[in-house]
């Protein structure tokens, strides 16, 4: 591939894999807290449970990533870790509505996010193994776009689905489950059928005489910037989460949703999330990454300060749909940050980085909100936590001097022309 011009075509193909991992993990965190609501009573012990997949994000997504980095085979080095992971997963979620004592849905749970924990880094991976350094910015918006159209999926469409089968049956969450584990498999099928990873990953790394390591090291600027970086993922995930998991109990019991409702009430942040994806990765590539961030985390704040105050579903609604515009310019931009300071030799093994600081805040996020939420007794606290979250992403991002590319005169025209590729 050219360093000036990116492969719509192939990005697009390869976002698949996100797609499905994407419609999984809004499916299980819309809906499983509710299923856990049916067997127990504690939001503090919810907020536990929900946090085991990013238990194992923690542990084993650096560990799988950093695999992947050495693996050759004549599938690739990521796509076995997904041919073997996606069927098991969407096996599991086909079961999990269905499990009716704690024991035998934990059981599907820990199965469930353990196995996502193997293939996730290595799918992640593919975008930057096959995209140059300055473009990735922009590649990480097409591959949003489709994490956003899988975010639609799992609210809009599952949120529909829940309230037609709940109305017929008097159970709706069978239904999310089973059409977020046909999307998977269809998206396996585009990866495996269309995605080719570089010539490299096929071929045994060859056996060279032991040599001393040349390999580039960071500066100390440089890891201070990486350190800040990483840490202020921990502190907008340490947000978004909270968001994302309790947002159909907050619904529930503040606004008077159905759950169906607020699945459907939080697809509008997805879709607005997807329309801005790849402007936000062409605003980033302009004018810089961290200035990007910054600007998404600053909006978010200020838009869900209100909602400290206002328990109203028509301004629920319209907050959220601006907040989607904000979070594109957060999310978009920050992957690429990360990379930028990996080199080509340990793109996993960042990636695992990432996932280290995100997945960690999403194992305190919940247990640290359900307390919250247990010692004042409503949900009505969980946007003011959501701010001061911001607030702290927002000091990191503000020292940080590193993870931008070379100045590059990337344009509209650039990437349309990757079509023809």
């Amino acid at each position: 591939m050219k360093e000036n011009k990116l492969n719509v075509k192939t990005t697009f193909l390869l976002s698949f894999g996100f797609f499905a991992s994407t419609i999984a993990w809004s499916v299980y965190n819309a809906y499983v807290p509710q299923i856990l609501e049916g067997f127990i009573a504690s939001t503090t012990l919810i907020g536990l449970i929900m946090t085991i997949d990013n238990i194992f994000g923690v542990i084993f997504q650096p560990m799988f990533g950093a695999l992947s980095d050495k693996t050759r085979t004549r599938f690739g080095r990521r796509l076995p870790y997904v041919f073997i992971g996606l069927p098991i997963c969407a096996v599991a979620f086909v079961l999990v509505p269905y499990m009716n004592t704690l024991w035998s849905l934990m059981l599907i749970l820990i199965i469930f996010t353990f196995v996502m924990s193997a293939w996730r880094t290595p799918v992640v991976s593919l975008m930057p193994d096959l995209t140059p350094g300055p473009l990735r910015s922009q590649a990480n918006g097409i591959v949003n776009l489709m994490g956003g159209v899988g975010a639609v999926f799992a609210f809009l469409v599952g949120g529909i689905l829940f309230n037609i089968w709940l109305q017929k049956t008097g159970n709706g969450f069978p239904m999310p489950f089973i059409m977020s584990a046909v999307m998977m498999m269809l998206a396996l099928a585009v990866l495996a059928l269309f995605v080719r990873e570089p010539k490299h990953a096929y071929e045994p790394e060859p056996v060279v005489e032991k040599k001393p390591k040349t390999t580039v090291k960071l500066s100390k600027d440089e890891k201070k910037s990486l350190l800040l970086i990483l840490f202020g993922i921990f502190f907008w995930f340490t947000g978004y989460n909270a968001i994302e998991t309790f947002f159909t109990l907050y619904a529930t019991n503040t606004l008077g949703m159905t759950a169906g409702d607020a699945s459907i009430t939080l697809s509008i942040f997805s879709l607005t999330f997807l329309a801005f994806a790849i402007p936000a990765g062409f605003i980033g590539a302009k004018i810089g990454r961290r200035r990007a961030i910054l600007i998404g985390l600053t909006g978010l704040t200020l838009l869900f300060i209100p909602m400290i105050f206002i328990a109203d579903v028509l301004m629920t609604r319209i907050i959220l749909f601006a907040g989607g515009f904000f979070w594109a310019f957060v999310n978009i931009n920050s992957l690429p940050m990360v990379v930028r300071l990996s080199g080509d030799a340990k793109i996993g093994t960042y990636i695992g980085y990432y996932y280290f600081f995100s997945f960690s805040s999403q194992i305190i996020s919940p247990i640290l909100f359900g307390f919250i939420r247990d010692m004042v007794g409503h949900y009505k606290v969980l946007f003011l936590y959501a701010c001061i979250a911001f607030a702290l992403a927002i000091v990191c991002l503000f020292f940080v001097r590193h993870g931008e590319e070379e100045p590059e005169k990337t344009t509209v025209t650039q990437v349309l022309d990757g079509l023809d590729d």
